[in-house]
């Protein structure tokens, strides 16, 4: 499999035949279940650079390795898939929405000591745990992207149409500031969610596109083309290099494959990357042998609350 250059722009893919195109909840498993293939095959190079990367993997990672900087299992996820998890689990038991009960799941996340925690993501939880408070004060140092990395689940789970749509951006941001007083945090958040609802509901990368450009004329911040080169938390950087893989790569494997040989951030660029392809690609499309190792009880609560953050969408 090619690894992309940087400077490389593929021609245009042929559209795929009408009796080829996956299902919304085939889309919808893609989108899950890929971003936990992002996070588990990026966890174990998270923080590396590029050439550390192709030294220590014969040139390129494209296996369920495990190992890393956190000593991962081959399949174990992080706070990326879990964080998505935990609010998803909230709107379900809530019924559809509550802030509430998805700041209350976040608390009984952090309490479960989790293996790695984003310092603004702690940060928030503790306040609210404290004070009771749902919004975080803006604050600079805000613009990462844990926020956006656990949006999925309103995405998946709040109704489709125009009221649906307001609906989507006010729980998005609202899960968002929980944690994340940012503006850039709340634009990236929106947008990525808006591109996944798009090809869920059977869109192509072309509609996607003109989302991200629209961000990019509003936010400078996140121009991505070309790629600045840049793989960190800042969520600027995390989307210009979602939307470059995303935008360029021939096949689900080959997206994340790329995102995740980038380096630096590669755990949350790989999940947010795959829940992009598995979205457009489907479900078929995510390889076997990666989902063999996925981390078992992951995989069927991802299936699980797929299926139900589905069935709210006609509540």
């Amino acid at each position: 499999m090619k690894l992309f250059l940087f400077s490389e722009k593929p021609p245009p893919l042929p559209p795929q035949p009408a009796s080829s195109l996956p299902s919304a909840k085939e889309r919808a498993l893609g989108a899950y279940l890929g971003f936990a293939l992002g996070d588990a095959l990026g966890a174990p190079v998270e923080f590396m650079l590029p050439s550390e990367i192709r030294a220590t993997h014969n040139g390129r990672l494209d296996q369920m390795c495990g190992g890393g900087w956190l000593r991962l299992k081959p399949g174990q996820v992080t706070d990326d898939t879990q964080m998505c998890l935990a609010l998803g689990g909230a709107m379900l038991a809530s019924g559809g929405w509550e802030l509430r009960a998805v700041a209350d799941a976040f608390v009984a996340w952090l309490r479960s000591r989790p293996i790695d925690v984003g310092n603004t993501c702690r940060r928030g939880i503790r306040r609210y745990l404290q004070t009771g408070i749902l919004q975080a004060e803006e604050m600079r140092e805000d613009a990462g992207n844990g926020a956006l990395m656990r949006n999925l689940p309103v995405v998946l789970g709040t109704p489709d149409g125009e009221a649906g749509d307001a609906e989507f951006a006010r729980r998005s941001v609202a899960q968002a500031r929980i944690t994340h007083g940012h503006v850039l945090s709340d634009a990236a958040t929106l947008a990525l969610g808006r591109m996944t609802r798009v090809l869920l509901a059977g869109g192509g990368r072309a509609a996607c596109r003109e989302i991200a450009d629209e961000l990019a004329a509003r936010f400078p911040a996140f121009v991505f083309d070309p790629w600045p080169g840049r793989v960190s938390g800042y969520v600027a950087d995390t989307l210009q290099t979602v939307f470059d893989v995303f935008f360029h790569g021939a096949s689900f494997e080959e997206c994340l494959v790329e995102a995740i040989n980038r380096g630096g951030d590669a755990d949350t660029i790989g999940a947010l990357t795959g829940q992009l392809a598995g979205a457009f690609w489907g479900v078929s499309a995510l390889p076997e042998r990666w989902l063999r190792k996925l981390d078992t009880r992951i995989h069927n609560e991802i299936i699980a609350q797929t299926n139900a953050l589905l069935s709210l969408k006609t509540l």
